[in-house]
């Protein structure tokens, strides 16, 4: 491997071990074994090549996410069997999700990383809801993006912070699936 491959690599590590904000320039370096210079030359800054290996992990993520596709005979336990299968993602996977949401608190302060997220929640609206009606990303109607889409990822991020928070009380599938009856219920009232 290169400079560059050796720092995304670097990068990597450090985000497992690290996350995203306490990572430091040094930290990178010294896991690459690489010069600090060599940041700066190959990313411009250390939030750029934090930023690429971030997405990369995020990439790698949703290229085998079909693996949380739910089981079971009827849509209800699909979808609580989904949601289990989410659940233990965020737990088996916690430095991915604790380094995306410290990503999401510095971009707070960065624009340039606002803007990719912003475009990265733009797809995934779009994405879940193709996926949850079952068709093709070009065939979802612009309604569902922006309601069924937004609702199921705002549902995605609050079950991540409180799987990540309290394990042992954050809810199953089932309970979420539940959940979701119950509202309906009462806005149908």
């Amino acid at each position: 491997m290169g400079n560059r491959e050796d720092l995304l690599a670097g990068a990597r590590r450090c985000l497992e071990e690290k996350g995203y904000l306490r990572t430091t320039v040094r930290d990178i370096a010294s896991a690459a074994q690489v010069s600090m210079a060599a940041i700066g030359y190959h990313f411009g800054s250390r939030e750029a090549l934090l930023n690429q290996a971030l997405f990369a992990a995020m990439d790698e993520w949703s290229a085998s996410a079909g693996r949380l596709a739910g089981q079971g005979d009827t849509a209800a336990e699909r979808y609580a069997d989904m949601w289990d299968r989410k659940i233990q993602d965020f737990r088996d996977m916690r430095w991915l999700w604790t380094a995306s949401i410290e990503a999401f608190v510095h971009a707070q302060s960065s624009p340039e990383l606002l803007a990719v997220l912003a475009e990265g929640q733009r797809g995934s609206r779009r994405m879940i809801a193709a996926g949850l009606r079952g068709v093709p990303e070009e065939a979802v109607a612009e309604e569902d993006v922006r309601s069924l889409g937004s609702v199921h990822l705002a549902l995605l991020s609050g079950v991540m912070v409180q799987a990540l928070t309290d394990a042992e009380q954050a809810p199953n599938g089932r309970e979420l699936a539940q959940g979701l009856r119950a509202l309906a219920e009462l806005l149908e009232r």
